[in-house]
């Protein structure tokens, strides 16, 4: 096992942390090499699989990101957008695989993300798994077979404690549907109603966002024209399709070119 490739988590406490922590303790094709938590949690120091309520994995939760990244092939980070982009410069100077499930990064993140990936194989997507990926296809062709008589509105509903909207999965569909259109996704991007808006602008992209209880991700991009409908949906029912679409994207980037990638390259979309 100890010559299996090493994998990090960023962000262990969190819900994707903890799954990936257990998928990748499963793996026959990588091993745990370090469970990363923010300086002052209250499980540094703790055997992982303790402070999840499991047995103990023989891999301690730590602060350290230098020292756990010099044992590791590859990083998977959901967290914040600093902590991500803090990951990054690591990742890159120890040349790890780097895959990010964060979101809300800014333009300045995303800038320094590129930096990063002169160094380093970076996988960035606001969501892993396969369905989405394929409606993130299926958006981008029908908004180029459908002109502006048709309203695009992508509808997105997670749980309660989601801290940004839309979701990087809804705005992964908003900018298949601008690209489908031949428009920039800044250009018509209609995410902020409230009273009185006036009527909706013809070739707008809109959003919305609904937060509540457990829901684990739901997306749908509705094309409205007067007298029909055409709706595509993708709904999550449990997180681990994202856990192995991290998992999978960590084990395509080892061995490959720095740069930036996206989970359609490692589908090969």
């Amino acid at each position: 096992m100890s010559n299996l490739p090493g994998i990090v988590v960023n962000g262990v406490s969190g819900r994707m942390g903890q799954m990936l922590v257990r998928l990748v303790s499963e793996s026959n094709a990588v091993r745990l090499v370090g469970a990363l938590e923010r300086a002052g949690h209250d499980w540094i120091g703790r055997d992982v699989g303790a402070a999840m309520g499991g047995a103990d994995m023989g891999v301690l939760v730590t602060d350290d990101a230098l020292e756990v990244m010099a044992k590791a092939q590859g990083v998977i980070d959901f967290t914040t957008p600093e902590a991500t982009v803090a990951m990054a410069e690591l990742a890159a100077q120890a040349r790890a695989v780097h895959v990010i499930g964060t979101t809300g990064l800014s333009d300045d993140d995303l800038e320094k993300l590129r930096l990063a990936a002169r160094h380093a194989v970076v996988v960035r997507a606001g969501n892993m798994s396969l369905g989405v990926n394929l409606l993130v296809q299926l958006t981008k062709q029908v908004a180029a077979a459908l002109d502006e008589d048709f309203d695009i509105e992508i509808i997105e509903a997670h749980h309660r404690h989601k801290v940004d909207a839309p979701s990087g999965t809804a705005l992964m569909l908003g900018e298949a549907a601008a690209e489908g259109r031949g428009v920039s996704l800044a250009s018509v991007k209609d995410s902020g109603r409230d009273g009185i808006t006036g009527a909706r602008k013809r070739g707008d992209i809109g959003f919305t966002a609904v937060r509540g209880g457990d829901i684990v991700g739901e997306h749908d991009v509705m094309f409205a024209a007067d007298g029909e409908r055409i709706v595509l949906r993708h709904m999550a029912t449990d997180r681990a399709v994202f856990a192995r679409g991290a998992l999978k994207a960590a084990l395509w980037g080892m061995g490959r070119k720095p740069g930036e990638y996206d989970m359609l390259d490692v589908l090969g979309l």
